[in-house]
This record gives structure tokens, C-alpha cells and sequence, in this order.
């Protein structure tokens, strides 16, 4: 999977933090083998983030969204920023484009904006064109 360059800085800042966890407890260290973990290296619960998530949002003051709604709304992001269809369907690690377009996407307000002024560019553009091949 890709990344981000900012994401990838805030991972390896996080390793770096781990990196000096584990010097400090030298024998004592258990490695999980897990990226995010609770403070003795257990991995986390998965009920515990959906949660946890659940917290930050109502704090936020924000409409209510699942953690789940995250990944609707990446595939959203990732179209408005004109990435093709077949890579926002290989993020997803979808068999079928058909089920990412189906599925994930809806248009946002401003990439419909974006379609209707491209679009009436073309045929004018067109229109302008045949105006000088069209008779009299």
C-alpha cells in the first residue's frame, strides 16, 4: 500500500519512540510485533478503537461517523483529487471496480462543480470551432 510522506514521517517517528522504549527496557521489552499497541505491547482491541474513535468524534462536536465511514470517505478524497477509479478500487484491495464505484464513491459537491464547467468548456469549445465550418 502507498503512503503519504507526512504519514510515513508520523510512522517512523513512532517507531523511533518504540526504538527507544526498547533500549530503555532492554530485557524487559516484549515485542508484539504490532505498530500500535496498549502500554505493556498487547495488541490493541479492535472494540477499543471503534470506541476510542467513537469518543474523539463525539467530543469533536462533529456529525456522528463510523470508523468505517473513514474508508468511504479516503475513496471520496482520493476521486475528488482526480485519482483514477482503478487505483482507488487497489487501495481498497477490491476483486471488482464495478463494486468501488458502486460502493465508495459519491460525488462530492465540488467535483460535480468541476464535471459540469469541464464538460460545458468541451462543447463550447466544439460549438466555437463548427461556427466557422457551418453555412451561412
Amino acid at each position: 500500500m502507498a503512503l503519504d510522506s507526512v504519514t510515513v514521517r508520523m510512522l517512523t517517528r513512532h517507531r523511533e519512540r518504540h526504538e527507544r522504549l526498547h533500549a530503555r527496557a532492554r530485557s524487559r521489552w516484549r515485542d508484539s510485533g504490532y505498530v500500535f499497541t496498549t502500554a505493556d505491547r498487547a495488541p490493541l482491541r479492535p472494540d477499543y478503537l471503534t470506541e476510542r474513535f467513537r469518543q474523539l468524534v463525539a467530543a469533536s462536536g462533529l456529525p456522528p461517523v463510523r470508523l468505517h465511514d473513514l474508508r468511504h470517505g479516503a475513496a471520496t478524497l482520493a476521486l475528488a483529487a482526480h485519482t483514477d477509479l482503478k487505483v482507488v478500487q487497489a487501495m481498497l484491495e477490491h476483486a471488482s471496480i464495478v463494486l468501488t464505484a458502486d460502493t465508495y464513491v459519491s460525488v462530492l459537491p465540488v467535483v460535480a462543480q468541476q464535471a459540469a464547467q469541464e464538460t460545458a468548456r468541451l462543447v463550447l469549445t466544439a460549438a466555437a470551432s463548427l461556427k466557422g465550418e457551418l453555412p451561412a
